[in-house]
This record gives structure tokens, C-alpha cells and sequence, in this order.
């Protein structure tokens, strides 16, 4: 089989497990104003930004910079000191702890730079796990939990608990597991940092594959190379203010 007919092969896949996406061009994020402070420091300065539906947008920018507070606001992970943080059009300010619970599992899917796998489960089952939480079957989880790892070409270490798997193989378990519910909106904090060259590769693919079927990425990242191969816009940060976005033509 060609590359280019292994790549349509896994778009079609990926397009079963994935759920609706946004109307292309709809505003699935909005940030006003948005001010993040720790203390006497503000991490976020009044941003404010659109991302729409389709879009696959990658934030850079120095350590400190704000970056991974901007995830964890469209998260529902952390709450703005002021301004609106908006998703699919809910003001998740106006969510309680558990409403924004409920908006994680569902809603969105995440990778974090350190895995958060569940030591106690194998790969598998960190996987499956997520849909488990939402409804899905045990059995229907599992099936769709081992397409997503035999994906990432780590289906033979489904067995295998998070302490004896590497860690670029904890990292593409963690992103199976965020693809699981089939989100709308994929966040993503530094999904190659952990992999070597090669597994890095096939992370970027999949991110490419989901993109050009409608899936929205939010993604923050150091590696340059992940920003120009996966998105089509980069947003720059410094000093917790956006300092310049501007449009990617992917190579």
C-alpha cells in the first residue's frame, strides 16, 4: 500500500470513532479579555482569541509565557480572574466544579505533557476507561480503544501497565485515550514532547488525519516542527499577551 493510501485508510477509520464536529467556520472557542493571576504575577494578560471549527491551531512562545494557562482555561481546568472563557457557546465561568467535570469527559479530549495515566490499569484499559465513564459498553470501549492503539502501533502492549511501558509509549496511550469519546475539541500540551523521532512522526499523522476530518486542535508545544507540519494557524505568546498569530500553510 502507497503512503498516501495507508493516510486515506486511517482517515477513514479515525472518521468512525471520531464524533460531529462543529459547522466548519463556527467559533467552537472564545477568550475576551481573559486575565489569569497567581499571586502579584498575571500569567495571562488580557487575551483574546477565536478558534473555529476545523481549525488546528498551535500556541508557542517562551517558558512562562502563558501557554499552558491558556489550555487549562479552555480546559475547565483552572477559572480566569477576569474576562469570558467560552466553549460551543457555554460560559464555562458559569460552570460548577462538577458541570465542569462533566464538560471534560464529554465534551473535549486532552493529552498532558506527563501522561496521567492510571498506574493500576493496563494500556487498554486507560484507554477504554474514558468511554466506560460516558456509557459505552465495556466491550464496545475495548474495541474501539484497541483501533485507536493499533493506530498509534502500540496495539501489542494493550497488556502492559504504564510503569513498564516507555515513555513515548505512555504518551500515544494518553493520546488514544483523549480521542476515545470522540471530542469535538482536542487540547493538547506538548504531544511529542516525551517521543522519540519516530513515534513523534506517527503522533503528528494521526493529529493531521483527525484535522483534515473535521477535528478541532488546540495545541501548545515547543517543537516548531509540530506547529508547521499540524496547524494551520500559530498564535505567539509572551508575557501573557498574544504578541502575533498569523496562518500556516502545511509542507
Amino acid at each position: 500500500m502507497t503512503e498516501q493510501g495507508r493516510r486515506e485508510g486511517v482517515v477513514v477509520r479515525l472518521g468512525d470513532l471520531r464524533g460531529e464536529p462543529g459547522r466548519q467556520g463556527e467559533v467552537v472557542v472564545r477568550l475576551d479579555g481573559v486575565r489569569k493571576e497567581f499571586g502579584e504575577t498575571a500569567a495571562l494578560d488580557g487575551v483574546s482569541l477565536e478558534i473555529r471549527a476545523g481549525e488546528a491551531v498551535a500556541v508557542m512562545g517562551p517558558s512562562g509565557c502563558g501557554k499552558s494557562t491558556l489550555l487549562n482555561m479552555v480546559a475547565g481546568l483552572d477559572r480566569p480572574s477576569a474576562g469570558l472563557v467560552e466553549v460551543n457557546g457555554e460560559d464555562l465561568g458559569r460552570l460548577t466544579e462538577t458541570g465542569l467535570a462533566l464538560y471534560r469527559r464529554r465534551r473535549i479530549g486532552m493529552v498532558f505533557q506527563f501522561f496521567n495515566l492510571i498506574d493500576d490499569l493496563p494500556a487498554l484499559d486507560n484507554v477504554a476507561l474514558a468511554a466506560q465513564l460516558t456509557g459505552s459498553s465495556a466491550a464496545q470501549a475495548r474495541r474501539r480503544a484497541l483501533e485507536l492503539l493499533d493506530e498509534l502501533g502500540i496495539a501489542d502492549r494493550r497488556a502492559v501497565y504504564p510503569a513498564a511501558l516507555s515513555g513515548g509509549e505512555r504518551q500515544r496511550v494518553a493520546v488514544a485515550r483523549a480521542l476515545m469519546n470522540r471530542p469535538a475539541l482536542l487540547l493538547a500540551d506538548e504531544p511529542t514532547g516525551a517521543l522519540d523521532s519516530r513515534a513523534g512522526e506517527q503522533v503528528m499523522d494521526l493529529l493531521i488525519d483527525l484535522n483534515q476530518i473535521g477535528q478541532t486542535l488546540l495545541m501548545v508545544t515547543h517543537d516548531q516542527r509540530l506547529a508547521t507540519r499540524c496547524a494551520s494557524r500559530l498564535i505567539e505568546l509572551a508575557d501573557g499577551k498574544v504578541a502575533r498569530e498569523s496562518a500556516l500553510e502545511r509542507p
